[in-house]
């Protein structure tokens, strides 16, 4: 796959910045008092880099993609999570707006490994 370890590759590096930004996000205001949806948003983001991570150890395209396919069905998940919690009032659209640019950079980068990945037709 080109790379000694996942760690080098990009989009594992973002997903885990992610990850910790979530964590920053749910650890203060509204948020850090609603322990089921922090809950669930940090695990959704722990998922998203966990999964590329593992994806990647397998060391087969087939079992990789799908992996990555896991990941960005957890990337959803977080991005619906945040929507919700900007309508309910625990975040604001100025948090809500870098931590959403964050996921769609990353859906991208998902997207687009994939189809690196994909055998040709």
């Amino acid at each position: 796959m080109g790379y000694q370890s996942f760690k080098e590759l990009r989009v594992w590096q973002e997903a885990k910045m992610l990850a910790v930004e979530i964590y920053k996000l749910t650890a203060s205001g509204g948020l850090s008092r609603d322990y089921g949806l922090k809950g669930q948003m940090q695990r959704a983001a722990v998922s998203i880099a966990s999964n590329i991570s593992e994806g990647y150890e397998r060391k087969s395209d087939i079992e990789f993609i799908r992996f990555l396919y896991i990941s960005k069905g957890s990337l959803s998940e977080l991005v619906t999570q945040l929507e919700i919690s900007k309508e309910v009032g625990l975040i604001s659209e100025d948090v809500l707006m870098p931590v959403a640019d964050q996921c769609n950079k990353l859906g991208v980068m998902l997207t687009k490994l994939i189809q690196s990945r994909k055998p040709l037709k």
